[in-house]
């Protein structure tokens, strides 16, 4: 008992004695930042609501040999290739969510849902390789639809979730006019310059991860491309965050947030918008892990942008 009641105090007065310390000394260096990633804060305010894994009426169908973990593959129940069909990649999160999102799109979509562990480079290896997208493409193709009506392919779309934008950079590079649309939910990360050393020390975004990205925004803007990104407020620190890399396309493009308040999905608070052509940015507010999974949870929102008019 007496230890649980003294450590908090005793945390305390250290981190006290530092700051006093620090002033003290009139050190003009800035204490080193502590990563929040997200923060281990919990609120219970917004109401986060959560897909659950029901049954589907659609099919689904497992890819096994064409990347180093399954492939799911959902044809929704009902689903006609004769006068056109889509094709929509998404990578990173548990498949029941993007299924949940195509069944009330109620769209003509044929979903490949990719998961390859932790980390965007787990993402991004797999399509080092140029030939493995084609491959994928052509086996979604092959398992779903019959060969006559493989030539109805319309449109092939991106959607990813956290790490899973490694995948979608490096396809980027690769693939880029085979895709015609982007959505990225929380998930647009790159280094800082000098490494772990973030803007408010002096640091600077190394862009060049962000330059598909860019090209691709561009071409939104101008409407030959459709792109959305989402961020909340989370700062993980050592790298840069999705606000940070939002930001720095809406920059580039020579665009603004516009400050709005308005609820979102799954009980999520919309606080900026910037909006041209066919290029958006959505900001959320939240640092904590439940608001970085809203993201996920409220993809069927999300990406009904791909299907607007």
């Amino acid at each position: 008992m007496m230890k649980s009641l003294f450590s908090p105090l005793l945390l305390f007065i250290t981190f006290f004695s530092i700051i006093i310390s620090c002033t003290s000394k009139n050190e003009k260096a800035a204490p080193a930042m502590m990563p929040q990633a997200p923060s281990p804060m919990q609120e219970h305010i917004r109401e986060h609501t959560r897909i659950t894994d029901t049954t589907f009426t659609g099919e689904k169908i497992i890819l096994e040999d064409v990347l180093s973990k399954p492939v799911t593959v959902y044809k929704p129940s009902g689903f006609n290739p004769t006068f056109g069909f889509d094709i929509l990649i998404h990578f990173h999160g548990a498949a029941f969510v993007p299924i949940y999102a195509i069944d009330q799109l109620n769209k003509p979509i044929i979903l490949a849902v990719v998961n390859q562990g932790s980390g965007s480079s787990a993402y991004g290896k797999p399509f080092l390789d140029t030939q493995t997208f084609d491959v994928l493409l052509e086996q979604i193709l092959q398992n779903v639809v019959d060969e006559s009506n493989t030539t109805n392919l319309k449109k092939v779309y991106l959607s990813s979730f956290s790490a899973g934008y490694g995948a979608v950079r490096e396809l980027l590079k690769t693939h880029f006019d085979r895709i015609d649309g982007l959505v990225i939910l929380d998930g647009m990360h790159t280094d800082y310059i000098p490494e772990s050393t973030p803007l408010a020390s002096g640091g600077e975004l190394n862009n060049e991860k962000l330059q598909g990205f860019l090209r691709f925004a561009k071409q939104a803007v101008n409407g030959d491309k459709k792109m959305l990104v989402t961020h909340s407020e989370i700062f993980p620190g050592t790298y840069a965050s999705t606000t940070e890399t939002s930001e720095y396309l809406i920059n580039e493009l020579g665009l603004t947030r516009k400050a709005v308040l308005e609820w979102g999905p799954v009980g999520m608070q919309q606080v900026s918008q910037t909006a041209a052509g066919q290029f958006q940015v959505k900001g959320f507010v939240g640092n904590t892990a439940p608001d970085h999974i809203d993201h996920l949870h409220g993809m069927e929102a999300f990406l009904g942008f791909l299907w607007e008019e």
